[in-house]
């Protein structure tokens, strides 16, 4: 309701598409500043404390544009800084909420988790634009506006109620300076074989695609020549779609697939976009808005399913905090650039280049699909907090050619490698049967992994 009444209000205000990219680069760019000292801040603090405060801040600054909308006193400039705000605390509310989940549900159940928790988003953005429209055409943006702040006033009180495993609920001690930990976040992202890959794909999909869903307001006036309630059902079939394709995910339940609906949901997406920009027939909009909603939604849980599972517990914190400066500073910029060139040359062909764009995009991921299953959709074993300091996990922590990163060499009688006391039935025999192989495939082997 926050967002669509935002971006209605810019548009009102200023029937400038430039002002409602910008705001939309308000809200969400903070991410690609802020979102490495979250993810790094999230490592080292009470998360659930964290999370708390952040939403506090998110509560009053929609309290803030509701009343400034409500006395008059609104202007461009101070909705443009209140969303720089807000967007400020969600870059930390976002990996402190996510990284709990793991402390709230056993391994077994995370990938259903990971994709109830963006079925309840997306639920939300089936309702929410569906109350935003009737609210703002009947009593206009303030109360849209206003119904968040209670709804984050209700999130701050309930917070503290959670029961988070208490080693979820606190990240490790303090390693290195807070640069130096992001430091080793991004490296130890780059150099992941599975992860670096797959976030790389998301983040070019989404400022080439995720933009798009920024720029309604003016799509509907403009392309489609229609009014908020219009808007309200075009944002409503967008989260229509997502849940469907949701429900399908939280269902399914596992990994295992994940990474080729990950790259397949962005070429279905491009191939939604442009049959969206290329009609003017609004119920044919209507229908590609659902399908971009379930392209978007198949593609998003996908790639956090793999995330939480993959990322070592240590830089868990931080591996989010990066899928959120994806999910929230990609679209700013491309938000940012359709903008631009839309008061140029007008919305549609802008929108048709960046769909062919991401085609060739799709094309890369195919390529190097086979690889990222491989490292990303192999069961762990490994229980949690078997890190080193440095945050590297001993079994699959792929900071380079050795599995376990820098650490201290293990004690021979006590390491399964060598059938020592601690060696699991079988264990010691299969890693020895492909000694010439690579580390990280002899320890796949080893936990019966292809």
């Amino acid at each position: 309701m926050h967002r669509i009444a935002v971006a209605w209000l810019t548009w009102e205000l200023t029937h400038s598409a430039l002002w409602v990219g910008l705001v939309a680069f308000a809200d969400l760019a903070p991410a690609a500043v802020i979102s490495p000292f979250a993810g790094a801040i999230a490592d080292r603090v009470d998360r659930l404390r964290l999370a708390t405060i952040s939403q506090a801040v998110i509560g009053i600054e929609a309290a803030t544009v509701a009343t400034l909308i409500a006395t008059g006193h609104m202007r461009i400039e101070y909705l443009l800084v209140l969303e720089l705000l807000a967007g400020t605390a969600a870059s930390f509310a976002q990996p402190a909420r996510q990284t709990l989940m793991s402390g709230i549900v056993g391994a077994a159940d995370l990938p259903a988790a990971v994709a109830c928790n963006s079925l309840m988003f997306n639920v939300a953005r089936f309702i929410g634009p569906a109350l935003a429209g009737p609210v703002i055409a009947g009593f206009g943006v303030a109360p849209a506006i206003a119904c968040n702040a209670l709804a984050y006033g209700s999130a701050v009180l309930t917070m503290p109620l959670l029961k988070v495993d208490a080693a979820h609920r606190r990240g490790h001690p303090a390693t290195a300076s807070l640069l130096g930990e992001i430091r080793e976040g991004f490296a130890y992202i780059i150099r992941h074989p599975g992860l670096g890959p797959l976030l790389a794909y998301a983040a070019i999909i989404g400022v080439l695609l995720r933009s798009v869903q920024e720029m309604l307001p003016p799509l509907v006036e403009r392309h489609f020549h229609r009014g908020a309630e219009s808007l309200a059902m075009l944002t409503a079939c967008f989260g229509i779609g997502a849940l469907v394709a949701g429900l399908w995910l939280a269902a399914r339940g596992r990994v295992q697939g994940a990474t080729r609906l990950a790259i397949l949901a962005g070429l279905w997406q491009a191939l939604a976009t442009a049959a969206f920009i290329a009609t003017d027939w609004f119920s044919v909009g209507l229908l590609c808005a659902a399908l971009i909603g379930a392209s978007a939604s198949l593609h998003g849980i996908s790639v956090q399913q793999l995330a939480q599972m993959a990322a070592a517990p240590a830089m868990r914190g931080r591996v989010l905090a990066l899928w959120g400066q994806i999910t929230r500073a990609c679209p700013a910029l491309g938000a940012l650039l359709l903008g631009a060139s839309g008061e140029a040359f007008g919305l549609k062909w802008p929108i048709l280049i960046l769909c062919v764009l991401a085609l060739l995009v799709f094309a890369w991921g195919m390529r190097r699909k086979a690889g990222i299953e491989a490292v990303l959709e192999s069961p762990r074993e490994e229980p949690e907090g078997k890190t080193d300091a440095e945050g590297s996990d001993h079994r699959h922590g792929p900071l380079g050619p050795d599995p376990g990163g820098k650490r201290a060499e293990p004690s021979r009688e006590r390491d399964p490698l060598h059938r020592g006391t601690d060696a699991q039935p079988g264990e010691g025999e299969r890693l020895g049967e492909d000694a010439g192989d690579p580390p990280a495939r002899q320890l796949r082997r080893g936990a019966g992994r292809p």
